[in-house]
């Protein structure tokens, strides 16, 4: 009576934040379930909020691109999203509720991409259904899902302010690190990575390839993708890089799938 019991296992009596212990298992590799997937992040304010201009050509040239390779379209929230912060934010929300409330707006985005791409096989999926991808695919399904990262209420603390850390350029790197995939693809309406925003200044300069050290370096006013990405990127243990092209271009997302170099290359 009073005796602690524990289950024999390699972790026995460990609490789990040893630096010893982490380091002992540095090592192991993990599994990769669909090496040859590739995640392509269709943003909501660069891509989504134009319309059909913009999003019926990239539909065309996804579903395309889907009868040879194992495609994850992931959509991110947009205008609606900045609209539902503000209101948010302004109300006092706390960071895990307006975490809640911008997932709905991006899953809004999910359903729509996954109807334009049905003619491919395009199938809206959920957060839940991820391990059920390896058979979706074989099945030719074109699986669809929207980027914010199931944290919700338990969205982390964001440092500065209440906006979310967690949005869903970094969703769409999570889902394709824990599915160890070939590569992510961030689809935007700039060329890639600036060394300040183009809108602002058309003299800024394009950054074809750059480690996240020396973006986190910079300490950019502004950036094209999410400052989280970068820290989770540097401890990823599936996927080393991610690539930032314009997906106002048709053709580029062909290019980049292909291996050119094109927009921007972000390593770890």
């Amino acid at each position: 009576m009073g005796k602690r019991h524990e289950l024999e296992n390699k972790l026995k009596g460990e609490s789990l934040v040893r630096k010893g212990l982490m380091k002992s298992h540095a090592h192991i590799k993990p599994m990769r379930l669909i090496p040859d997937l590739h995640v392509i992040k269709i943003g909501g304010h660069g891509t989504m909020d134009y319309g059909r201009k913009v999003v019926v050509p990239l539909v065309e040239e996804i579903g395309e691109l889907s009868k040879d390779l194992k495609l994850l379209i992931v959509t991110g929230g947009g205008v609606r999203v900045r609209h539902i912060l503000d209101i948010g934010i302004d109300l006092g929300m706390p960071t895990g509720v307006l975490a809640e409330l911008a997932g709905k707006i991006s899953e809004q985005n999910a359903e729509m991409m996954a109807l334009l791409l049905s003619p491919w096989g395009g199938t809206r999926i959920k957060s839940d259904d991820l391990l059920d991808l390896p058979m979706m695919l074989k099945l030719g399904f074109l699986p669809v899902t929207h980027g914010t990262p199931p944290y919700g209420l338990f969205e982390h603390p964001p440092g500065t302010g209440l906006i979310p850390p967690h949005r869903t350029d970094t969703g769409a790197f999570l889902m394709a690190e824990v599915l160890g995939a070939e590569s992510c693809i961030l689809v935007k309406n700039v060329d890639g990575l600036f060394t300040e925003n183009p809108f602002v200044n058309p003299d800024a300069e394009l950054i074809p390839e750059i480690t996240a050290d020396e973006l986190l370096a910079m300490d950019m006013e502004d950036m094209v993708l999410e400052r989280k990405l970068l820290y989770l990127l540097k401890d990823a243990a599936n996927l080393k890089e991610v690539h930032i092209i314009n997906g106002h271009k048709r053709g580029n997302l062909t290019r980049v799938l292909r291996g050119e170099a094109i927009g921007t290359v972000i390593r770890a």
